[in-house]
C-alpha cells in the first residue's frame, strides 16, 4: 500500500463493527464495538439484546474519520446479541461453563502483502469462521502482528529520505508535522484495509477479541535495534503514531501518541481514557489483565518499553508480578507473550553471526527472542516469576505464543507443575521452508535450560515428527469443565489430535 492507497470501506464509509472483550463476572459479559466513520456522518443505533440503546463515546476525529466506541453488556448466555443498524451478530457471551477460544498471530506478511487474492490470504480466516458456526467461540486472542505495517517507510518522501539517510542526518532530522500526518494515516489506513476484509470482519463482528502487538505492528524489529536509532526524533516520532494507532485499533482506547515533551520519550495516557483492563494507568506499558469465570487472560507489553537490552521495562515488570498475583483463586492463567518464551538455544546463531559480518542485519531478529543471550538474566527472572505464582498461588499456566511463523508446543518443568507453551503462527503469513523448521529443530534439540532442575523443552505437535511445523495454523483452545485441551489447524495438513494442558 502506497502514501496515496487508502482504504476502500463496504458500506456507506463505515467501517465495523470491531469487537473486544473486556471480562466477565458470569452473570455479565462486558464489551466494547468500535465503529469507524465518515466525519459528521450519523452512526446507527446499536442495541444490546435488541433492547437497550447504547450511546457512543467519540475517541477521536482523524483525517475525514471519526471513531467511536460503544461500551454494552450482555447477559452472558450462549445465543446472547446485539444489533448494529440494520444488522443482528450473535455474541457466546456464555463465559462459565464449556469454552472455546480461538488463538491467532501474524495476519500479514513483509512484502506483498495486500498484493494476494483475498480467498488465499484470509484462507484460514475462512476456515476460523467456518469453525465458529459449528462451535461458536466466546473470545479471539490476537498475539501480535495483527498488521504487517513496515510499508510506512514508503509513506511519505520525507521518511522515505530518512530511511536512506546516513546515521549523523538521521540524528540531526526531526519528526516534523508532516511526517506525523503522513505516518498516523499510514497506520489507521492499514489497520481498516485488513480489518475490513470480509474474512476478518465477520469474525471481528461475532467474537469478543483480546490483542496485544510486537514489531510489525509497528515495524519490523521495533525495540531491538540499535539504541542511537531507537533514540532518534523521527523513530520515536513513528513509535507514537504506532501506539496511537494501536490503542485505537487494538485497544479500542483513545491515546495521543506524541510524545513532545517527556524526558524518556514515551507516550503516557490519561488515566481514565484507559480502559481497566490496562496495568500502568500511565500508559507508558500497555499490559493488560482481564478476568473470566474460572480464567484470567494476561498479556505483557513486550514492546513500549524495549531497547536492545531490556524486553519489558520498568513499568512492565513493576506490574506484571502484582497482575499475577491478584489472578482470583482457582482461576487458570492464559499468558499471552508475543514472543514464545520456550524457545530454542540462541546463543550460538549470535555466536556465529558476531564472527560473520555480513550476517549481521539479523542480529535484532535474534535479539527479538527472550532466548537471545543479550535477554538472559531478564527470561530467567520471567520464567522464576511463572513458577512462583504456579506453585506458590496453585495456578495452571499456559502460555500463548505467536511471532515465529510456525506451529510448535514447549514445556516448562517446575519444582511442582508443568507449563505448556503453545505457539500458532501465522494465520497469513506464508510458512517458511521446510529447511527452516528443520534448522530450529537441530536448535531445540541442543536445547537450553536456563534454570538448574528446571528444563524448558520443545516438543512436536501431537501425531507430528518435526519439533516445527511449517504451515499456516491457528490455535484453539477448548475447556469442558475443569479440563483444557489444545488442538492446531495447519493448512494443507488437517487438524491435530488433542492435546490436555
Amino acid at each position: 500500500m502506497t502514501e496515496n492507497q487508502v482504504s476502500t470501506p463496504s458500506r456507506d464509509g463505515l467501517f465495523g463493527p470491531f469487537l473486544f472483550a473486556r471480562g466477565s463476572d458470569g452473570t455479565t459479559t462486558r464489551l466494547a464495538a468500535l465503529i469507524v466513520a465518515p466525519e459528521g456522518a450519523k452512526v446507527p443505533e446499536l442495541r444490546a439484546m435488541g433492547r437497550d440503546l447504547v450511546t457512543p463515546e467519540k475517541l477521536a476525529t482523524l483525517f475525514g474519520r471519526s471513531y467511536w466506541r460503544f461500551d454494552f453488556n450482555l447477559t452472558a448466555k450462549p445465543d446472547a446479541n446485539y444489533s448494529f443498524g440494520n444488522e443482528t451478530y450473535r455474541v457466546c457471551a456464555d463465559m462459565t461453563a464449556d469454552l472455546h477460544i480461538g488463538f491467532v498471530s501474524c495476519n500479514g506478511q513483509e512484502d506483498g502483502d495486500l498484493d494476494r487474492p483475498l480467498e488465499d490470504r484470509n484462507a484460514l480466516w475462512s476456515d476460523l469462521a467456518d469453525q465458529h458456526e459449528k462451535r461458536p467461540f466466546s473470545l479471539l486472542l490476537h498475539g501480535g502482528d495483527q498488521i504487517y505495517a513496515d510499508g510506512v517507510w514508503q509513506c511519505h518522501a520525507d521518511i522515505r529520505a530518512w530511511n536512506k539517510a546516513r546515521r549523523r542526518q538521521k540524528l540531526k532530522t526531526a519528526f516534523s508535522d508532516e511526517m506525523r500526518d503522513a505516518v498516523l494515516k499510514f497506520y489507521l489506513d492499514y489497520y481498516l484495509t485488513i480489518y475490513d476484509q470480509p474474512q476478518i470482519s465477520h469474525m471481528l463482528a461475532r467474537v469478543p477479541s483480546l490483542m496485544m502487538w510486537d514489531d510489525h505492528d509497528i515495524f519490523d524489529g521495533w525495540g531491538s535495534h540499535k539504541k542511537w536509532f531507537q533514540g532518534s526524533m523521527v523513530a520515536k516520532g513513528m513509535f507514537a503514531c504506532a501506539r496511537e494507532a494501536f490503542c485505537l485499533m487494538q485497544l479500542g482506547t483513545s491515546a495521543d501518541g506524541r510524545p513532545d515533551g517527556l524526558s524518556d520519550g514515551l507516550p503516557e495516557t490519561e488515566p481514565d481514557r484507559l480502559p481497566d483492563m490496562v496495568l500502568d494507568r500511565s500508559g507508558k506499558s500497555l499490559a493488560w489483565k482481564v478476568d473470566f469465570p474460572g480464567m484470567t487472560v494476561i498479556a505483557p507489553d513486550l514492546r513500549s518499553e524495549r531497547t536492545p537490552e531490556v524486553i519489558m521495562g520498568d513499568h512492565g515488570w513493576r506490574d506484571i508480578a502484582p497482575a499475577l498475583e491478584s489472578i482470583p483463586k482457582g482461576n487458570r492463567i492464559l499468558l499471552m507473550s508475543s514472543v514464545p518464551v520456550i524457545g530454542p538455544r540462541l546463543s550460538l546463531v549470535e555466536f556465529f553471526l558476531h564472527m560473520m559480518p555480513s550476517a549481521q542485519k539479523y542480529e535484532d531478529d535474534l535479539r527479538d527472542q527472550w532466548q537471545s543471550r543479550w535477554h538472559r538474566r531478564e527470561w530467567c527472572r520471567f520464567l522464576e516469576l511463572l513458577e512462583r505464582i504456579a506453585n506458590d498461588h496453585d495456578h495452571e499456566i499456559t502460555i500463548v505464543s505467536g511471532e515465529i511463523h510456525v506451529a510448535t508446543r514447549g514445556t516448562f518443568e517446575t519444582m511442582g507443575k508443568t507449563i505448556h507453551q503453545l505457539v500458532a503462527s501465522g494465520i497469513s503469513h506464508t510458512a517458511p521452508p521446510k529447511a527452516f523448521a528443520r534448522a530450529l529443530g537441530l536448535l531445540a534439540w541442543i536445547g537450553d535450560h536456563p534454570l538448574p532442575a528446571r528444563p524448558t523443552k520443545l516438543k512436536p505437535l501431537p501425531d507430528r515428527k518435526g519439533v516445527y511445523c511449517a504451515a499456516r495454523n491457528y490455535l484453539t483452545l477448548t475447556r469442558k469443565d475443569k479440563n483444557w485441551d489444545a488442538k492446531w489447524h495447519l493448512e494443507g495438513i488437517g487438524w491435530t489430535p488433542d492435546l490436555k494442558v
